[in-house]
């Protein structure tokens, strides 16, 4: 097939794109690459692409695609929260739009990044995927919206399908630093204290980010009757986590490591644990390899391998959030998050 994917230079298309291209399958990226000082290693692998925002894409961009993974978003809660105007028009207007212009062009499947953060608050029970959503955040509201608008374009020609996400981990060219277990491992690693931000109470699911890939792969050849307009929670069967068994985990791969809490630490608001048969039961080519102890043991191993330092780690670089302001303050960026003419003149 042949593939656009959005985003293809973050955090997840970094690993996505070889994903696909070992499978055989033609892919052209579309980014414009917000992220490219942010190479941990390597830089990500290279297609041809359009460096070009969501927001201004047309149809004529989606001529000869079969389908679309569509994955360009602000990512996370924090980064979310910096403008909520700004999200709502990336993460939920901007995928409408690229829906939109794939299904006019002629594109048969589109396939979004959602979250299970959708969930906002569902304690200890399991939720599927008919729970109520009860989102909390700027972020996971933009997804929520993002699923229902672009369900009312679904069609005999044209399959939108929504991956519900858990909560990523795992090396990446574009590693992150703001996600749970790898924020975990390298406090472990750099200070020998495993800092926990919160009370360590709430629940979350996980996933590596190569069965991430995985599961867009499973679902892009997956038989139209089983995923058409349908939304799937996606995380390994049994990898529900409360945050301190986390820290329990990365304790246990670095025994010298102390879990101490950080000043000020309290409940966090987001806490869901999520059922994951139908996934299992509908596209069963989805077969994940990892766990979180697996995951804890490649981040630890990594970042011992590439001498990760504290500043490294704490600094703007492998933090959205961070970056983003970095560059706002620079004057690299708009306020619209659009590159100025000057970032585009020193590339």
């Amino acid at each position: 097939m042949k593939v656009l994917v959005t985003g293809h230079r973050g955090y997840v298309g970094s690993v996505l794109v070889p994903h696909l291209l070992s499978a055989g399958h033609e892919v052209v990226g579309m980014d414009i690459d917000l992220y490219r000082r942010c190479s941990y290693g390597e830089d990500p692998v290279e297609v041809p692409a359009l460096e070009k925002d969501i927001r201004d894409a047309e149809a004529s961009d989606f001529a000869g695609i079969d389908a679309v993974i569509h994955l360009a978003a602000l990512s996370n809660d924090p980064l979310g929260d910096l403008n909520p105007e700004i999200t709502w028009e990336i993460n939920h207007q901007g995928a409408v739009h690229v829906a939109a212009k794939a299904r006019q062009a002629g594109v048969e499947r589109f396939i979004m990044a959602s979250t299970c953060s959708n969930y906002g608050s569902g304690g200890d029970e399991l939720v599927d995927e008919e729970a109520p959503l009860r989102p909390i955040t700027a972020y996971a509201r933009s997804k929520v919206q993002a699923e229902r608008d672009i369900t009312l374009l679904a069609s005999e020609k044209f399959t939108p399908v929504f991956l519900r996400f858990a909560t990523a981990y795992g090396v990446s060219p574009r590693l992150r630093f703001d996600i749970v277990l790898n924020n975990l491992a390298a406090w472990g690693f750099t200070t020998g204290r495993i800092l926990l931000k919160s009370d360590g109470s709430p629940w979350r699911p996980l996933i590596h980010v190569e069965d991430m890939s995985r599961a867009f792969a499973a679902v892009l050849t997956a038989p139209r009757e089983a995923v058409h307009a349908q939304a799937f929670n996606v995380a390994p069967e049994g990898e529900n986590y409360r945050i301190r068994q986390l820290a329990e985990i990365v304790q246990e791969e670095s025994p010298s490591c102390s879990v101490e809490f950080a000043e000020g630490a309290s409940a966090d608001a987001r806490d869901y644990r999520v059922d994951t048969s139908k996934i299992r039961r509908l596209v069963p080519a989805f077969q994940p390899q990892w766990n979180a102890r697996k995951g804890a043991r490649q981040l630890l191993d990594t970042y011992q391998r590439r001498g990760l330092k504290l500043e490294e780690f704490e600094g703007p670089i492998y933090n959205r959030i961070d970056h983003v302001k970095m560059l706002l303050e620079q004057g690299l960026l708009t306020p619209q998050l659009r590159w100025t003419e000057g970032a585009r003149r020193d590339g």
